[in-house]
């Protein structure tokens, strides 16, 4: 577990913070902002779940301590290092991703067709879950770039890349299973 005792260390006064594994970096960098982006997604379903109870806000915890998972898979690069005192890095597994596919599958088996775009909207957790889709999508651009520069776990790409398709799918299943969905009426405002 962790243990905070001091909040702030002033060790990033000047732009930099610390790896996992003791590096030291920019603050802007991808490996950062992807994290950060990370972080703003839980936040975001952290909103959804003001407004869900039930097996929905047992999927969204789950995906929460994932997205710490994540926050920590991205904190200790692949190469070099152990993580701090020696320990193995915590990193997504293929079992992690296997389960959002599972959850997705299960959610998706219920929801009317689409019939258009969908917007961001209809119940309160459905909007909140929209809006972690997009933060996770971010999330993912700057995962990609960062693996394009340096190898980063593959399981924690395709996590990203599915946890962004479940938020739609909880989001439209949160929404009476696409029923309440708020769709894109093209062209209506010319």
């Amino acid at each position: 577990m962790v243990k905070l005792t001091r909040i702030y260390t002033r060790g990033g006064d000047k732009g930099q913070t610390s790896l996992g594994d003791g590096a030291r970096i920019a603050k802007d960098d991808l490996r950062i902002r992807a994290g950060g982006a990370v972080d703003e997604t839980n936040s975001a379903i952290g909103l959804a779940r003001l407004s869900t109870d039930g097996e929905a806000d047992a999927m969204l915890g789950r995906i929460q301590d994932d997205l710490f998972d994540l926050g920590a898979d991205l904190c200790v690069p692949e190469e070099g290092r152990k993580g701090k005192a020696g320990h193995e890095p915590l990193r997504i597994t293929e079992k992690q991703v296997k389960r959002l596919e599972d959850e997705i599958d299960a959610m998706n088996a219920n929801l009317a067709d689409l019939t258009s775009f969908i917007l961001p909207g209809g119940k309160p957790a459905a909007a909140h879950l929209h809006l972690g889709r997009t933060v996770a999508r971010r999330a993912e651009c700057l995962m990609v770039g960062l693996n394009a520069r340096e190898a980063i776990n593959t399981h924690a790409l395709s996590y990203i890349n599915r946890l962004s398709d479940h938020l739609f799918v909880a989001a439209r299943h949160i929404n009476d299973d696409g029923a309440t969905d708020v769709l894109w009426r093209p062209g209506t405002n010319r």
